[in-house]
């Protein structure tokens, strides 16, 4: 037996799956909402602030209104609650799961906050990067259209789901995906990093990629250490001229590259990252 967290209360799950989540909810209708993902360290939310902050302006982008006392403290409360039924204590994944409540066909009847919580176990508390280098290529399939909501975690995820099954289909470590004007945003399940000449390079959010929550830690740990960093259009040319390309995820840290079509790459400036990246959520952990 397993649990999930349903709007505050703990709910049992079985093999045949979970009891409590009604069929007219919106998400599973219309995938009317937003989710965020969150990396536990024994016990502690790294980057509570941050996630809570996206996910605010993802509610307000999408009308959907918060009740009151939905805070970092009640959240970090309802995540406690969740981790010790399923006696999760040292590397995990939460997944809020935040829909439209209500009735309603296309347009809603009304614009509540239904919120389902679900962890899983992670196999370690600190980041750790990939031995080996992801191969990648370009998604032809489909193009992402930015708009108001690009940036955050919608429920609606075709593209994203459709480049997976392509790069597996492909023998692939993850896909890059494009927006209707050809620039290279983001991949898979990541945001998407390249260094040339000492340089860093990411697609602006306004090229549709999403903003990430690790996306803005590296920035940010980039800067403080005197690396130049650049938001702008990547295109499959920047790709073949790299030294370093990377992905970003708040679950699994940084993902080096190993090889774009025929093109390979090295993971230094990667490296040396991740470990900024540990030194930053170790105060954290141990708060």
């Amino acid at each position: 037996m397993r649990h999930i967290l349903i709007n505050g209360e703990l709910t049992p799950i079985s093999s045949d799956g979970p009891s409590g989540i009604p069929v007219g909810n919106r998400g599973f209708l219309f995938a009317d909402g937003i989710f965020e993902t969150i990396r536990i360290a024994q016990g502690k939310p790294l980057f509570l602030d941050d996630h809570y902050q996206r996910l605010r302006e993802g509610l307000k982008a999408h009308r959907i209104h918060a009740p009151l006392g939905f805070t970092p403290a009640s959240i970090a409360a309802d995540m406690t609650t969740l981790l010790q039924a399923e006696d999760l204590n040292g590397g995990a994944r939460i997944r809020m799961t935040m829909s439209r409540s209500g009735n309603g066909f296309y347009t809603p009847e009304e614009n509540g906050l239904d919120v389902v919580m679900t962890a899983m176990p992670l196999d370690t508390v600190e980041y750790v990067l990939n031995d080996k280098g992801l191969s990648t290529d370009i998604y032809p399939e489909m193009k992402c259209t930015p708009n108001h909501l690009s940036r955050f975690k919608n429920l609606a995820s075709n593209i994203y789901v459709q480049s997976g099954l392509w790069a597996n289909e492909n023998g692939l470590g993850s896909a890059l995906i494009q927006n209707d004007r050809m620039g290279i945003i983001e991949s898979t399940s990541s945001n998407l990093f390249l260094v040339s000449n000492g340089v860093l390079y990411t697609p602006g959010l306004d090229s549709g990629a999403t903003a990430g929550i690790m996306r803005t830690q590296v920035i940010n740990l980039a800067l403080s250490s005197g690396m130049k960093v650049y938001e702008c259009n990547l295109t499959p040319q920047n790709l073949l001229v790299a030294d370093e390309v990377f992905l970003t995820n708040v679950v699994q840290g940084l993902q080096w590259v190993g090889s774009y079509r025929t093109k390979r790459y090295f993971n230094a400036a990667t490296s040396e990252l991740v470990r900024s990246l540990n030194q930053l959520v170790k105060p954290m952990i141990q708060a």
